[in-house]
């Protein structure tokens, strides 16, 4: 198997799916000409937001605690690789690495892992397959840095709007 040169990618945008409400997070590669949609949880996109939005949970919330976990055990969060796509699903991997120079490869959901890079300021990279096998491509490339940008503005207010001390379960924030 050929080893293909990973493409680094940035959150563009954080935005809904019109026919469903269901949380879209669009990366872009640097340079703004590739794009992948990648369709995630209500509680995913919260943490994605937070961090986009820079707001900081009174009390660590789960992507936060796991964060916090691996500075203490002095784990560098290296990268997110979205490794491959199979029938619309997208997998990732997290990569570790300890103070000794070991290096661990953890299976990750790509909403996770995306809210974890966020927080460690580490890199997002992206396979050229998974780019071209994306089927949504087209629809992301169609749209405007303008209109993604708006969208993610909108969308992420309106979401952040709608959440409540319910939404996080028994415990207040």
């Amino acid at each position: 198997m050929v080893e293909e040169e990973l493409i680094e990618m940035r959150v563009a945008s954080l935005t809904v799916d019109p026919s469903n409400g269901a949380p879209i997070v669009v990366l872009k590669d640097l340079k703004g000409e590739k794009a992948i949609p990648i369709w995630v949880g209500i509680f995913e996109a919260g943490a994605i937001a937070m961090e986009i939005e820079g707001i900081a949970a009174p009390r660590p919330l789960t992507h936060d605690l796991f964060f916090n976990t691996l500075k203490a055990l002095d784990i560098r969060f290296t990268y997110l690789e979205i490794a491959s796509i199979r029938n619309n699903t997208f997998y990732a991997n997290i990569h570790l690495s300890d103070r000794f120079g070991n290096t661990v490869i953890v299976d990750s959901r790509p909403s996770d892992g995306i809210a974890l890079a966020l927080r460690a300021k580490a890199p997002i990279f992206v396979s050229p397959t998974v780019i071209s096998t994306s089927k949504d491509i087209d629809i992301v490339s169609s749209l405007s840095r303008e209109e993604l940008e708006k969208m993610q503005e909108e969308k992420v207010k309106e979401f952040l709007d709608s959440l409540s001390p319910e939404d996080f379960g028994k415990y207040k924030m």
